[in-house]
């Protein structure tokens, strides 16, 4: 009787990890979810693939940022947003 408890315990065990494992996958998607629809003109972003630059539109699923001084507009997705805020500067 006793290994029949301890394979019930470990199970719950699991499925208690897996819980909160996919609890704390929810709150990150949640808060990159807000972030994405707080942006607006004038925010400085960085998208998936590291280009940086400044929004100038935002439309609900879309947004356009200039990438340089040269007045470069890039039109992406918002879900392509990683982050906002200032550049980050290289390591060296």
């Amino acid at each position: 009787m006793p290994e029949g408890i301890s394979s019930i315990v470990m199970i719950v065990v699991l499925l208690g990890f897996f819980f909160f494992m996919t609890r704390s996958d929810r709150k990150k998607k949640k808060k990159i979810a807000e972030m994405r629809d707080a942006l607006s003109v004038g925010d400085t972003v960085t998208t998936i693939g590291g280009i940086f630059g400044k929004i100038v539109s935002v439309s609900d699923d879309k947004i356009v940022f200039e990438t340089s001084e040269d007045r470069v507009r890039v039109e992406v997705a918002k879900w392509a947003i990683s982050t906002t805020g200032k550049a980050t500067e290289e390591v060296k």
